[in-house]
């Protein structure tokens, strides 16, 4: 990366999370105004952050993924503990699972990468649920900045985003190096 755009990249970054940031609390305004947006002052950015900062276990932080399915771009939000099953998301979607890459997240979800969520988003983009976030009776997923999160029950964000519920997970026991994130 040049110097100038390296030194220009935080700024970038930060103004990204206050815009994000803001569509999480207007679309929350909108469907959920009894949902609290949660700041913390360190970043919960990882899985192991956010568990931590929030107290939970890394399985009720509920990352958002954003892959590429076909020409389409989808959102699955799943356990923090959880990795995709290649074989479970192949036989789902008929194709393998392809992340985004950073850029292609903050473009297509208007969330940086960390703070992505299935709240706010700048156009319509389908959404999944797995399975994983069932096993708790709330989970934690992020509200737009590497800093920001909301606690909300399982059934009631998929509610929200009008998410349909999937079994992509792979079996805890059963992970692999060649799994997806």
């Amino acid at each position: 990366m040049p110097p100038l755009q390296h030194s220009i990249q935080p700024i970038i970054t930060k103004r990204v999370a206050t815009v994000s940031v803001q569509s999480v609390r207007a679309f929350l305004e909108d469907h959920a105004p009894d949902l609290e947006i949660l700041e913390t002052p360190t970043s919960t950015a990882t899985v192991a952050e956010a568990a931590a900062a929030h107290g939970v276990a890394p399985g009720q932080i509920a990352k958002t993924l954003s892959l590429w399915v076909k020409d389409e771009v989808i959102l699955i939000v799943l356990g923090g503990d959880a990795r995709i099953d290649n074989q479970k998301f192949k036989a789902q979607f008929k194709v393998k699972a392809r992340m985004l890459d950073a850029e292609e997240v903050v473009r297509w979800t208007g969330h940086p990468v960390g703070g992505v969520c299935p709240f706010g988003l700048p156009q319509p983009l389908r959404i999944f649920t797995d399975v994983t976030l069932r096993k708790f009776d709330v989970v934690v997923p992020a509200a737009g900045a590497t800093n920001t999160a909301l606690r909300i029950a399982p059934d009631r964000l998929a509610q929200l985003v009008d998410a349909t519920w999937v079994d992509i997970a792979r079996d805890s026991w059963r992970m692999s190096a060649g799994d997806t994130a």
